[in-house]
């Protein structure tokens, strides 16, 4: 078992109740990465929902707090299930205090049309990149990245750099890929924001809310647990001390496998 794996696991505890360890390997500046948390609830909820058939097409996560080490509590609740859909909404708690709110639809496969005018960026091979940048925070110990745009962290920015970052990516301990694997890696590169010269804090970018779609289930799970994932992440506008970021995740042969926004406090 991978160290994804077993630090995402949820224990059920009772009806529609479960229990999982927060892991400070997953740590950033003031706590768990908002991915990681994602991550958690996402497999609380399929294991509530039991429905293998029904894949995340989105899920949405609200941090109130962050989670301290240790056990949370997570309620999760079938609130709607139709003849494709199902809504299902999570809620998790630390010595009695709600941290983490999620919603998530999940669907069985539809008819229609199928098209992607989006295009993955042309970049080198991750094999024909140098290895990645030495962790600065525990969480980017569970990772392998190859930097395509943006600079690592303790490297300066240059002057005019757009809030741009990302590269290939994969977990540093691989297990096979899955729609909680893609939500934690939608949320495992420095905050685009950093690329800017924007004065920092020690309490970073705090994410208040992160939107995750899942576009290509069939492609997530096809995918080698050594393979390599595009990430790219940019952010636009700053204002009022909050951020927003956009997100893709993209296969090696071009297949958006998921889209990602989230809101961020600029301290």
């Amino acid at each position: 078992m991978s160290r994804f794996e077993r630090d995402t696991a949820p224990t059920p505890s009772g009806p529609g109740l479960y229990t999982a360890r927060m892991d400070t390997a997953w740590w950033i500046v003031n706590g768990p990465n908002g991915g990681y948390l994602a991550a958690v609830l996402l497999r609380a909820m399929q294991a509530e929902l039991a429905d293998p058939e029904r894949t995340p097409r989105s899920l949405t996560v609200h941090y109130l707090r962050p989670p301290g080490e240790g056990e949370v509590e997570i309620g999760v609740v079938v609130e709607r299930s139709g003849r494709t859909v199902t809504n299902v909404t999570a809620r998790v708690s630390q010595e009695g205090k709600l941290q983490l709110l999620a919603t998530a639809a999940f669907a069985t496969t539809r008819g229609g049309p199928a098209f992607q005018d989006a295009r993955m960026p042309e970049v080198p091979v991750p094999e024909d990149l140098p290895d990645g940048d030495p962790p600065q925070i525990r969480m980017h110990e569970q990772y392998d990245r190859r930097w395509l745009w943006g600079v690592s962290p303790g490297q300066e920015v240059p002057e005019g750099q757009p809030a741009l970052c990302g590269g290939w990516i994969r977990l540093a301990d691989p297990r096979p890929y899955d729609a909680a694997l893609i939500a934690a890696l939608t949320d495992a590169w420095p905050p685009a924001v950093f690329q800017r010269r924007v004065r920092r804090t020690p309490g970073g970018s705090p994410t208040l809310e992160l939107t995750i779609h899942f576009r290509a289930h069939d492609r997530i799970t096809a995918l080698a647990p050594e393979d390599w994932v595009l990430a790219r992440f940019v952010t636009r506008t700053a204002r009022d001390g909050f951020v927003e970021e956009d997100g893709e995740l993209w296969s090696r042969d071009g297949v958006l496998l998921a889209q990602s926004r989230q809101l961020a406090v600029l301290r």
